[in-house]
């Protein structure tokens, strides 16, 4: 698995940076009320997407569990606590929308992506919302030919999957209220960064190698044609959940 304070310095560079976090925070900005007054951007990383969402009279606040990622978003000038996404230090029904993007997908231990719904409608105002990525992973599923040599290793049960969210996002007393799509610029795979990025531990979430070690997998990438050249950028969802008012 990636270390991300490890990772803090070189992630953005790596994960498309400022264009696909311009579009994101874009995606997030749409689906936002126009009255919320407080956003909370739960494993914020570097930042580079909390920085841009900029809206006149909006408060902002990152939360990542990694010293090195808050570190980051820190010298972005986010205000930012180190905290975990299911464990955020503050009170019930204090903010007015709460954002995860490119998270849910990394968590892969049992109950772990509806601890993170179920503390962002704890902390909810009735009426705030929650925006969330789905099905990132599946984005990146363009018929490719880098999909071709991954399809027999996919894993299974994406634990952000759209209608698991929608599930766990029930439980929470949330409900679906809007959605948007957003280019992952930047993001369309070649099969030398797809092999490297498959080593490094950053397909975990999605690639589980059967039958074959990650190395052999990364040499049958390295024998698809043209190895620089980027195949089809994915497209990305962002999903709208809305924390109900109480019954009077």
């Amino acid at each position: 698995m990636v270390d991300y304070d490890a990772e803090a310095e070189v992630y953005d560079a790596t994960r498309g940076g400022a264009p696909r976090a311009e579009a994101a925070a874009a995606a997030v900005l749409g689906l936002l009320p126009p009255t919320a007054a407080t956003l909370v951007d739960v494993g914020c990383g570097t930042g580079i997407v909390t920085s841009r969402l900029i809206r006149r009279g909006l408060r902002v606040l990152g939360a990542d569990a990694s010293y090195g990622m808050a570190a980051a978003a820190s010298r972005r000038g986010v205000p930012v606590v180190l905290a975990r996404a299911d464990r955020l230090p503050l009170p019930a029904a204090s903010s007015d929308a709460v954002s995860a993007v490119w998270l849910l997908h990394l968590l892969r231990e049992p109950g772990a992506a509806a601890a993170v719904v179920a503390e962002a409608g704890r902390v909810l105002r009735p009426g705030g919302v929650f925006l969330t990525t789905v099905d990132k992973d599946a984005a990146h599923d363009v018929d490719s030919d880098i999909d071709e040599v991954f399809a027999p290793h996919l894993t299974r049960a994406a634990a952000d999957a759209a209608a698991r969210i929608t599930a766990y996002a029930a439980d929470a007393g949330l409900r679906p209220y809007g959605d948007a799509l957003f280019a992952g610029h930047g993001q369309g795979r070649t099969p030398r960064g797809a092999a490297e990025a498959l080593l490094a531990g950053r397909y975990a979430s999605r690639i589980s190698p059967r039958g074959i070690t990650a190395p052999e997998l990364a040499d049958r990438l390295k024998r698809l044609p043209d190895q620089d050249t980027p195949r089809p950028e994915p497209t990305y969802r962002l999903q709208g959940f809305v924390r109900g008012f109480a019954a009077r």
